[in-house]
């Protein structure tokens, strides 16, 4: 086998590896974190909870949680700050997803479908592959396969940020329809817990047998090159 060649096999497998760490060949590449407790976004470099309704089993000890889970915003605010004086899954530093404002990726001061700037409505159309006035339970990539209890029934989500023009108000993202907009903050919604960066650098041990297989089939094809020229 020529250089060329050789070149070519350590792509395919490189290609192959990240295919199958995403599940499929999806625009975004998403990869499960402890043992399936969270996932982490390599796009934006943000870690999810893989349980998108925690609160529906774990309040942490916080008031105002309803048994489905769901919440107003300040309850989801305080949620959150029980979450990290837990120290949940290792980390103290969990929080509401951010919208910016105004998103420039949709309509007037980010309202309305195609909300791609905020961090929900990233997951939900480029890292989900989502529609605008579809639910996620109809029409997802694999990706969708690393959470439970994705909510999209009325499907609402809290984002940490306020509405500028009115801050009586947050903003929220709908997972029911991929529909942004804003909400007064006394609003019964869910809330999903997101971080900043990685919660596991070092790959899990089935990442690195796979890397190892990996690495075993160029070494082959290396050593036939050599053997062929010898």
């Amino acid at each position: 086998m020529d250089t060329r060649k050789t070149r070519m096999v350590a792509l395919w497998l490189i290609a192959g590896l990240a295919l199958s760490l995403s599940g499929g060949a999806n625009a975004v590449i998403m990869e499960s974190r402890l043992g399936g407790q969270a996932v982490y976004d390599t796009d934006r470099n943000i870690t999810w909870l893989a349980d998108a309704n925690l609160a529906a089993s774990n309040t942490f000890g916080v008031g105002g949680i309803r048994e489905d889970g769901v919440m107003n915003w300040a309850t989801a605010n305080s949620w959150i700050g029980a979450m990290n004086t837990a120290n949940y899954l290792g980390y103290h530093d969990w929080r509401l997803p951010d919208t910016p404002q105004p998103d420039a990726t949709c309509g007037s001061q980010g309202s309305g479908y195609g909300c791609t700037g905020s961090e929900l409505g990233h997951l939900f159309y480029e890292a989900l592959s989502g529609s605008a006035g579809t639910s996620i339970t109809s029409g997802h990539n694999a990706n969708y396969l690393l959470f439970q209890n994705i909510q999209a029934s009325a499907g609402y989500y809290w984002s940490g940020t306020e509405y500028a023009p009115n801050t009586l108000n947050a903003w929220y993202f709908r997972f029911s329809d991929g529909d942004q907009g804003n909400l007064d903050k006394v609003g019964i919604v869910y809330a999903w817990a997101v971080r900043d960066g990685d919660v596991a650098a070092v790959p899990e041990p089935e990442t690195y047998a796979m890397m190892l297989a990996g690495l075993g089939l160029v070494g082959a094809a290396v050593r036939r090159r050599r053997d062929k020229r010898g």
